[in-house]
């Protein structure tokens, strides 16, 4: 593992898990229900809650609040805390039945809350449910009561005023451009590949087309070089002793040629060197 991870492929590989964890705990893949709906909407509503989502989510608009309504079970200061990351920079309130009346909490998750802008947010969380008991088996005017509440405290400046905005979080562009990048580099190199695959197979067909070329000159310088012995072979054993010892040394020379040419291990140039000068040899015993 050590020496995978001290290789450039390694690291790449490490540092892809990395961004890949970093992405999947940004993206809120720890999220609750909660908080994994208000990521990307203003309005919750718990199972078993009778709320039109579309008509809630067109009451909030653009403001920076977030509404959840929950069972009439459930713990109001958890659900707060478990939105903290997925509601970031909005004003979250969280709402149940509780008899003839909602029980309301509500959590200012506003930039500053915890430094110079801290009673701002005492106020904002104590205003943003005002009013709304009235409407308990009328959620979307109860919506519209916490809309206009939510209007006055950012006229007060309890509130910054401004729209909310959702945006995928900063490892979600890595990855998309890291993924883009991967097709990018992939496709150039498939392509620089393939390219260059292409040459070394040209090549080598020109070095094979060659090759055969050289082959068949061999062949055929061998097949002359067999006619001259052929046409010494009538003299052999009639000439001089010095004639027929030159002939039987061509001839085993030869013999040794045509096994090189069989084995073929030699290259065809060393072969093709062999036949001429035996050629040679035969030339000036015919001319004796």
């Amino acid at each position: 593992m050590r020496k995978f991870l001290g290789s450039a492929f390694g690291a790449a590989v490490l540092a892809c898990l990395v961004l890949a964890g970093w992405a999947l705990w940004s993206g809120g893949v720890l999220d609750g229900p909660i908080a994994r709906q208000v990521r990307s909407a203003s309005v919750y509503a718990a199972p078993g809650v009778d709320l039109d989502l579309a008509a809630a989510e067109r009451i909030v608009g653009n403001r920076r609040l977030v509404v959840a309504f929950l069972k009439p079970d459930a713990d109001l200061r958890d659900a707060c805390a478990s939105v903290h990351g997925a509601a970031d920079g909005t004003l979250a309130l969280m709402l149940k039945r509780d008899g003839d009346d909602y029980d309301k909490y509500a959590c200012a998750l506003l930039p500053g809350v915890d430094d110079e802008n801290f009673g701002k947010a005492f106020v904002a969380e104590t205003m943003i449910g005002s009013g709304i008991d009235e409407f308990l088996d009328r959620p979307l005017d109860a919506l519209k009561v916490i809309a206009v509440s939510y209007d006055r405290l950012v006229r007060t400046g309890a509130v910054p005023d401004g729209a909310r905005t959702i945006s995928p979080s900063l490892p979600r562009y890595l990855v998309a451009a890291a993924a883009l990048l991967a097709v990018v580099v992939g496709a150039a190199g498939l392509y620089l590949g393939a390219r260059r695959a292409g040459r070394m197979t040209a090549v080598r067909r020109d070095r094979m087309d060659a090759a055969t070329d050289d082959r068949s000159a061999l062949n055929a310088s061998a097949t002359v070089l067999a006619q001259q012995i052929i046409d010494l072979d009538g003299r052999y054993r009639r000439g001089t002793a010095a004639f027929d010892g030159k002939y039987r040394k061509l001839t085993t020379e030869y013999a040794g040629l045509l096994e090189a040419i069989a084995v073929g291990r030699t290259s065809t140039a060393t072969l093709t060197a062999r036949v001429e000068a035996l050629s040679r040899k035969a030339t000036v015993l015919k001319g004796r």
